[in-house]
């Protein structure tokens, strides 16, 4: 290996080597790896609550008429799953993933800002904790993960839940806000020499422009949760249309954040599969550039389309047709992104390891999901569709289908990275395949039972129904095989972790930087910062008799490579 970069050093178990050994250094750790893997630790421990509480919802839903359990306690597990999963699972995810390999990727030997680094990590569990201490304060918050007003007031819920709600989203927003700057920060600052924007990862790059959506985004979501506050706690009437407020600027807030982030979820994703897709093919990424740009007009686009949320609620014709040629312009870049990826795998020598079979599920569902969201921009499909267990299906194919089958694909395709241990590509099959066959089975009946007319958040529905109990029974009984598959994966990490197969710093030969350290990487990443000349350094130092083209390697048309 060039001597600018890392020598290579015998395999290591993270939890072995001296410089992390013992529970303080962790809870004291600035360094961004660490806090990386906590966030990830953290995420996994909150999606172990998130899957018992769908559980409980599809064992509730399984038949018609059921008494398992009551309104209020099915309003409180249903609303404790959503928020659990969009911000104490999804939002760790992408954040550990981000912090610790945006440093490695660039080059950098850490964040710009260490401690706010650990700072964003600790607020995260903070008010994740505080988040199920409401459980233990008398009563969980029952009003959704949206919350909408005027059913999140005091005057509908007079428990202390939606305060535990309130309060634990301002941190982890907080947290976010902070990381968020952090990553921006780190990226324009601490790039390795010869690091240009033309030459970066593309996971750095989406990355980079997902902290600046979620600068921009969570602010929304803050200001609505001090202003609910204020009304539950003050009476300020923000939210009380019969007192002046309206119910509706609520919806108008939480939407501006909540479209946006569902591309928070996904774009770092959009980054994993770019880097997992073209290493498994044996190819250059096919239109470096289109996905770069078209991930800025993502960014752009995803504040534009906030109001197809509301289509619903009679803001008037004009309105719609602004929001729903946005909605279907949105879908232009998203798709740009499938071609590229499908262009890249075309002709390529693939290997279908676990991470590539789970990178191509990905293409798949996330396809489903987009075209599902599509049909609502049309108008007179929204209106008949909106709240009907057609949503539930779109936006499960969007976030469970697209974020975790892609988020999985980064795990198998980085553990090795992070652990020096390989995970067991038997058991991961074994994962994957049940994973497929019970996330399908849990959701695609969904879009089914949406258009039988089963209307989304209730606790039950009537048995008179035409083929909802057997679809509900279908999706709950292929629901437990989804869990089992999760379960089987999280045991995966945990036996590798110790009995997984040698890694060695570059087991799947690799071409961006963090394949150019030892697994895992010391402390310090790098010996020396090494000097970056095109898109592929590892690749280009192991075959230089193979040059890529300046359009490959970054360089305008009369740039010499130096």
């Amino acid at each position: 290996m060039n001597p600018e970069l890392q020598a290579s050093a015998p395999p290591r178990s993270i939890l072995t080597i001296p410089e992390y050994r013992g529970l303080l250094s962790w809870v004291s750790s600035v360094d961004h790896k660490q806090i990386g893997i906590m966030y990830l630790l953290g995420a996994l421990f909150f999606f172990v609550f998130a899957l018992t509480e769908a559980l409980l919802i599809r064992a509730q839903l399984a038949v018609p008429e059921n008494t398992l359990l009551s309104p209020e306690l099915y309003n409180q597990i249903f609303t404790m799953h959503g928020t659990t999963m969009v911000f104490l699972v999804g939002m760790p995810l992408i954040l550990g993933l981000s912090v610790y390999f945006t440093p490695l990727m660039i080059g950098a030997r850490d964040m710009a800002f260490p401690r706010l680094n650990a700072f964003g990590f600790w607020v995260f569990l903070f008010g994740g904790f505080l988040l199920y201490f409401s459980f233990l304060a008398g009563s969980a918050p029952l009003a959704g993960w949206f919350a909408y007003a005027p059913l999140n007031e005091k005057a509908y819920l007079f428990n202390t839940g939606q305060d535990y709600w309130v309060i634990a989203l301002l941190l982890t927003g907080a947290g976010t806000i902070a990381t968020a700057i952090n990553i921006i920060v780190t990226v324009f600052t601490l790039r390795a020499p010869g690091m240009t924007f033309q030459r970066l990862p593309l996971f750095v790059w989406m990355t980079m422009i997902n902290a600046f959506l979620m600068l921009f985004a969570m602010p929304a979501l803050n200001t609505a949760l001090v202003m609910l506050f204020a009304d539950r706690q003050l009476d300020a009437l923000f939210f009380q249309t019969g007192q002046g407020g309206s119910a509706l600027l609520w919806r108008h807030y939480f939407w501006f954040f909540g479209h946006p982030e569902v591309y928070i979820l996904i774009l770092p994703v959009f980054g994993i599969i770019s880097e997992v897709i073209p290493v498994f093919s044996r190819k250059p990424i096919y239109g470096y550039g289109f996905l770069a740009g078209s991930t800025v007009a993502i960014a752009f686009l995803s504040f534009a389309v906030w109001a197809h949320h509301m289509f619903a609620t009679g803001l008037g014709l004009p309105v719609y047709y602004v929001f729903a040629g946005a909605s279907m312009l949105i879908a232009v870049p998203t798709g740009i992104k499938i071609f590229n990826w499908i262009a890249t795998m075309w002709g390529g020598s693939i290997r279908f390891t676990t991470s590539m079979l789970f990178a191509t599920a990905f293409l798949i569902q996330f396809t489903i999901g987009g075209l599902s969201g599509v049909a609502f921009a049309a108008v007179p499909i929204d209106w008949q569709l909106t709240d009907s267990y057609f949503v539930v299906a779109h936006f499960h194919y969007t976030l469970l289908g697209g974020m975790l089958f892609g988020i999985i694909a980064g795990i198998y395709y980085w553990y090795p990275k992070m652990t020096g241990r390989m995970l067991s590509e038997k058991w991961g099959r074994i994962h994957f395949w049940l994973m497929v066959v019970g996330f399908n089975g849990t959701f695609f009946v969904m879009h089914l039972m949406g258009l039988f007319g089963m209307p989304r958040r209730v606790f039950t529905y009537p048995a008179d129904m035409p083929y909802l109990g057997s679809m509900n029974l279908l999706s709950s009984c292929s629901a437990l095989v989804l869990v089992l598959s999760l379960l089987i994966f999280i045991g995966n990490l945990a036996v590798s972790l110790y009995r997984g197969e040698p890694a060695g710093d570059n087991p799947w030969e690799g071409w961006s930087l963090e394949w150019a350290t030892a697994s895992p990487p010391p402390p310090e990443n790098f010996e020396r910062v090494p000097r970056i000349r095109n898109r592929r350094p590892l690749w280009d130092r192991q075959h230089p008799d193979q040059p890529e083209s300046p359009l490959e390697a970054g360089h305008g048309a009369g740039e010499v490579l130096s």
